[in-house]
């Protein structure tokens, strides 16, 4: 087992899940400084160690992490293992009545969800409340809304006191719906672009965010942008370069929750809102988990159900 340092914790885990970005990884090697490597952002588990520093936790605790593997280069801090090193900043405790299969759909999705909403740089939101939020009279669109991130970027956007408008196929129409999302559209109608211009126009609307980051999602949000002659932030969860005179998307980096000058996002998330809000019930861990296998030796299984596409469910293996 290895050793917890200064601001760390040891988990082993009991649950992970799969994220596109990983079997993008071992597919094409984007972002790896050595090989072999261990993938892997969500994990769920128990707390084995505590190191100095770390005040939040004790050993047995029940947790997620949000495991920053890619960010340090270092394989012992990624998710996919029976135990890892977690930085406590990207670490909150789960209630008793969630199982671990539940909780590990959200770590990634959480931070990536936050980064693009509450960054002043980007979407620039009022951080998310756990009990009624203040109505803002701001609208958001949040594109994707049944996929992991989109599911999660709902919800803290609807915690925000924002109204969310979205798009899903109408199979997942209900299930955006109850996340909180106001309004939902087809993304396949051939007519969702005016649409959804003509609901923003009679709204306070303040930024986009693009929880799929495909041509598609893209092409339609610019083209949405020109009908309303409105140019408001737009965060994306993978790279563009399509730019125009109103449409500029930008990169979420998930990590940057952590990193000045945007530390008290990470604070206020992993120390407080997760564990408060998963408590009481405002905050639920969806999509829901589709367990696909059992033990480390899943986990290859795991990335090519995910690679092949699923819908509101999210990826995971039991360890």
């Amino acid at each position: 087992m290895p050793s917890a340092g200064t601001g760390e914790i040891v988990i082993r885990t009991f649950a992970v899940s799969a994220n596109p970005v990983d079997w993008k990884i071992q597919a094409h090697g984007r972002y790896l400084s050595q090989f072999p490597f261990i993938l892997g952002e969500d994990a769920a588990g128990l707390v084995e160690e505590v190191g100095d520093g770390v005040t939040r936790f004790k050993k047995g605790d029940r947790v997620i992490a949000h495991c920053h593997g890619l960010m340090t280069r270092n394989p012992a801090n990624s998710a996919f293992q029976l135990y890892l090193v977690a930085t406590a900043s990207l670490v909150s405790t789960i209630p008793d009545f969630m199982t671990f299969e539940q909780a590990a759909v959200l770590p990634l999705a959480t931070s990536t969800a936050c980064a693009g909403l509450y960054d002043k740089a980007l979407l620039g939101l009022p951080l998310p409340s756990t009990t009624n939020p203040k109505n803002s009279g701001k609208s958001v669109l949040i594109w994707g809304g049944a996929s992991s991130v989109g599911s999660t970027a709902i919800q803290l956007a609807t915690a925000s006191g924002v109204t969310v408008i979205t798009t899903a196929s109408p199979a997942n129409h209900e299930f955006v719906k109850s996340l909180g999302a106001s309004t939902v559209f087809d993304y396949r109608s051939p007519t969702v672009v005016e649409k959804i211009a003509s609901i923003l126009a009679e709204t306070d609307f303040v930024g986009v965010y693009d929880a799929i980051g495909e041509d598609s999602s893209l092409d339609a949000i610019s083209a949405i942008l020109d009908r309303l002659n409105k140019k408001v932030p737009v965060a994306s969860v993978l790279p563009s370069e399509k730019k125009t005179e109103r449409f500029a998307p930008v990169y979420i980096v998930a990590f940057s929750i952590i990193q000045a000058p945007n530390q008290h996002i990470g604070e206020w998330i992993w120390g407080k809102f997760i564990s408060e809000a998963l408590a009481n019930g405002s905050f639920k861990a969806k999509p829901d988990p589709l367990v696909t296998g059992h033990g480390l030796e899943s986990i290859q299984e795991a990335l090519d159900v995910q690679r092949n596409g699923v819908s509101a469910v999210k990826i995971v293996v039991t360890i």
